[in-house]
């Protein structure tokens, strides 16, 4: 079967006392890559530190992208699988994942389902091409690449996500937007693979500017034609809502297209050179 890593990205001492507590399943195969900012030079927990399956690499860069592609690069085996600190495995589920991957050969990138709360999906596998399935959105934890071919230059944005300079959400919209922009072959398979208690970030509301400034630039590479509509018709969404105030959602959302239109290079452009 295929060989799978798990991509576990955390931070902080709290951080890697929660992968510990993860109780992460022992798999032929399986192993776990843990990026771990703002150590602070804290221990690795014993529990982590005496597997010969899990790699623990302390990392100086701030921003959960960056932190997500930092395991990206360590990563060796044919699929990778993208993780957070507080989730739950069981050996059958991660064999799912290998499995998705071994019964379709011309499969780039997969995106399943999460036991947790209220979250939609399609009732059935499906193609994630040109369009997108009616309310479909996916969770980063959700998503396994096979590392080959152009698959394999795949990373999130490091100016999209928490911790970056202006535009503090939608990392993983844009990741799998260069997917799609890189022609990877996507799918959704309607497969449980994890348990996530609570809501995960884009769950939440929208109230933080550089949250807001983030959904306005990915908007602008989303839909490069129909952009300059589509602000105000969000603006006026979300404070239907009780979301965000319009014009104060407005003006950062016009915000974060403008820095984006003068710091940002879509990656899959980057790839295309």
């Amino acid at each position: 079967m295929l060989t799978l890593d798990v991509l576990i990205a955390t931070h902080t001492p709290e951080g890697i006392l929660r992968v510990a507590d993860m109780n992460l399943p022992v798999v032929e195969g399986v192993r776990y890559i843990v990026s771990w900012q703002d150590h602070r030079d804290a221990e690795i927990p014993p529990a982590l530190d005496a597997r010969n399956d899990v790699t623990v690499d302390r990392f100086g860069q701030r921003g959960v992208s960056f932190n997500r592609n930092n395991a990206i690069e360590l990563s060796t085996a044919d699929v990778y699988l993208v993780a957070d600190d507080d989730l739950r495995y069981s050996s059958s589920k991660l064999d799912a994942v290998r499995q998705v991957f071994e019964d379709n050969p011309d499969l780039d990138y997969a995106s399943f389902m999460y036991e947790g709360t209220g979250k939609v999906y399609p009732s059935e596998e499906c193609r994630l091409g040109r369009r997108l399935p009616k309310g479909f959105y996916q969770t980063s934890f959700e998503v396994a690449v096979r590392r080959r071919g152009r698959a394999a230059l795949l990373r999130f944005h490091p100016a999209f996500g928490p911790g970056s300079i202006s535009l503090h959400a939608a990392e993983d919209e844009m990741f799998l937007l260069t997917a799609r922009r890189m022609k990877l072959n996507c799918r959704f398979f309607p497969i449980v693979i994890t348990r996530h208690e609570g809501m995960t970030t884009g769950q939440r509301k929208i109230t933080e500017p550089g949250v807001l400034r983030a959904f306005g630039a990915f908007i602008y590479y989303c839909y490069p034609l129909t952009f300059l509509p589509r602000i105000p018709l969000k603006a006026w969404r979300l404070s239907k809502s009780g979301q965000s105030r319009f014009f104060p959602a407005l003006r950062e959302m016009l915000s974060g297209i403008a820095f984006a239109f003068d710091n940002v290079t879509p990656a899959w452009k980057e790839v295309g050179r």
